[in-house]
């Protein structure tokens, strides 16, 4: 048979009459359903609850540990300033785009501190509305007892009998006041309701499981708030020192520093640091891990105005605390003692220079700039061998960590050293592009090789340069020649206690929101006649698979507290069996019907 079309005449009367269909029904395109329009305020508000959802929370939380992971495969220029100038010298293409990312300076980035900031706003509006609503639920009382607790998933029931109405009546009265005092004893919160028909008691535990939520969520605010602001007042600094020389807490001493925002730089705590000695061991040749270093140990005097000097040590993971800072061993290395006159004899240079390792057998390159002194600017690219062995091609290397047979190389440039433009110059590398070579590389001209307590001259009778050896005669002293130096970072962080106590309120916080049962119990005494029905029954909101053990617990402990009633007979009503038992809602916000 076939059917009129739904935009005939005789379908639009058909759906008239119809009785099952409600007369304001739309049909399709019949339908003028228009969607009202949300305005600047409405898309506002919809933002407002997208952001401070903890759906949104946590997409940030999780953006913002995925955004710190770069900071972890790159030098940080507030940590690492020698290794970002390295990284730009081994990746001369890479490093710009790198830099044009901010990935130099992560935790500091634009889009960085944006994550940052809208995590910390997503958790303060999901916080602080939860928190009204917590405060409210725990100042309400427990809700009303359901008529009907037999609808709950857990439920036991227990009937008494008594000789007339009036013991039962009394009995009914008195087991609900016990299972009220037991409930309180319990830690439950309780509250006593009583109708015509039955006399009952509600009780609620676990809102410690919804504090420790948002004692877990307002910790998190507390991490980035000390993270934020006490990062203002943290600073972190690089230095290096020479055995026998002094570093003094200030900004001259300093070869790097890096301040919070509101450090201020000219009120550093003042001490002074001496490194008397650097001592490290090698593993000696033929032995099992030859040539690897073993316990490296910076042994130092501090030194505080108007007080006596103490001894003290850094080592590897082992930072000194000192003034609230704290000093970390970076790395260590030799320092040369190098001496260079002009073509008249006159010193015009004479320290010790800091060589930086550049393989495991400590093979080092150092740099000796001379801008004043000679007959122009020079500069040396040197290198260092502790252990030196020649190879096939007539080059150096160092076989050994320790100095056995220590030798110096060097490069040999004049010319502008670009020191006189006003733009910073790392210590440790020369910029040759304005320089003419004159040994070494590609000059054709050899390489000036020295060893301890020999003198060479340096090309175009410029001068001299002279590998210092003070050692006795006949004393193999090289200690005295090849001094050790430490790299020191010295490091303040006003935020670590804050960010210990938070995160130790967020794990408190997040072992009670995940193990703290929330629950409510009743009992309820209704007397029909001379018997009296008790009713136990609990729900959860949540998962709780221990809530049947803990009703059908209080129940034997309520039951035995009722022992010295005059009880003629107690027998047990079985539950009916689940598949023909009705299931509540286990969202204690919906309970079943009460009173």
């Amino acid at each position: 048979m076939s059917r009129p079309r739904s935009d005939s005449p005789e379908a639009v009367s058909d759906r008239a009459t119809d009785p099952l269909r409600p007369s304001d029904h739309a049909d399709g395109e019949d339908a003028g359903i228009t969607q009202p329009a949300l305005g600047v305020v409405g898309w506002l508000r919809w933002g407002w609850r997208q952001l401070t959802s903890m759906r949104t929370a946590l997409v940030l939380l999780l953006l913002l540990a995925i955004a710190a992971v770069p900071g972890s495969l790159v030098p940080q220029r507030s940590a690492d300033p020698n290794g970002v100038r390295q990284y730009f010298v081994d990746n001369p293409d890479l490093a710009p785009v790198l830099d044009n990312l901010s990935l130099f300076d992560v935790y500091t980035s634009p889009w960085f501190s944006a994550i940052y900031i809208l995590l910390f706003i997503s958790l303060v509006g999901c916080v602080i509305p939860r928190t009204k609503h917590h405060y409210k639920a725990m100042r309400a009382q427990p809700p009303r007892t359901p008529a009907r607790l037999s609808r709950l998933d857990v439920h036991r029931s227990e009937i008494l009998e008594y000789q007339d109405d009036t013991d039962a009546a009394a009995a009914a009265s008195t087991a609900v006041e016990a299972a009220r005092q037991q409930l309180r004893k319990a830690g439950y919160r309780v509250a006593r309701y009583d109708t015509a028909k039955a006399l009952s008691v509600s009780a609620e535990r676990g809102y410690l499981r919804e504090t420790g939520n948002l004692v877990f969520h307002a910790s998190l605010v507390g991490v980035l708030l000390a993270v934020g602001i006490g990062g203002g007042f943290t600073y972190t600094g690089q230095t290096v020192i020479i055995e026998g020389r002094t570093w003094v807490n200030t900004m001259l001493d300093y070869t790097s520093f890096n301040p919070g925002r509101f450090v201020d730089e000219e009120a550093l705590q003042p001490y002074a640091l001496t490194l008397d000695d650097f001592s490290l061991s090698y593993v000696t040749p033929g032995q099992q891990g030859a040539g690897q270093a073993g316990d490296f140990v910076a042994h130092l005097t501090t030194q505080f105005p108007d007080a006596d000097a103490t001894d003290g040590e850094v080592r590897v993971n082992h930072p000194l605390e000192i003034a609230g800072d704290r000093v970390y061993l970076m790395g260590n290395g030799y320092a040369p003692s190098i001496t260079i006159r002009d073509a008249q004899g006159d010193v015009v240079f004479s320290e010790p220079v800091p060589f930086l390792p550049q393989d495991n057998n400590m093979t080092s390159q150092g740099v000796v700039k001379v801008p004043d002194g000679l007959r122009e600017q020079v500069g040396l690219v040197g290198f260092f061998y502790p252990t030196a062995q020649e190879l096939t091609n007539g080059a150096f290397t160092s076989v050994y960590g320790d100095l056995e047979y220590p030798m110096l190389t060097f490069w040999v440039y004049s010319g502008d050293l670009g020191i006189n433009d006003g733009i910073p110059r790392s210590v440790y590398t020369l910029d040759p592009s304005e320089m003419t070579q004159l040994a070494g590389g590609d000059s054709g001209v050899e390489s000036l090789a020295l060893k301890p307590g020999e003198t060479v001259d340096l090309p175009d009778g410029l001068g001299t340069v002279t590998f210092e050896n003070e050692a006795p005669d006949g004393a193999n002293g090289f200690q005295d020649s090849v001094k050790r130096y430490v790299s020191l970072s010295i490091h303040r962080d006003a935020s670590a206690t804050w960010v210990l106590v938070f995160a130790v309120l967020a794990l408190a916080g997040l072992l009670a929101a995940l193990f703290v049962p929330r629950r409510r119990l009743w009992v309820k005494a209704t007397t029909q006649g001379h018997t009296v029905q008790l009713e136990y029954a609990g729900l959860a909101r949540g998962e709780d698979p221990s809530l049947d053990a803990a009703v059908a617990q209080f129940a034997q402990r309520h039951l035995a507290s009722l022992a010295d009633l005059s009880v003629l007979e107690s027998r047990t009503l079985q539950d009916p069996a689940p598949e023909n038992r009705k299931v509540r809602d286990s969202n204690p916000e919906s309970t079943p019907d009460v009173d």
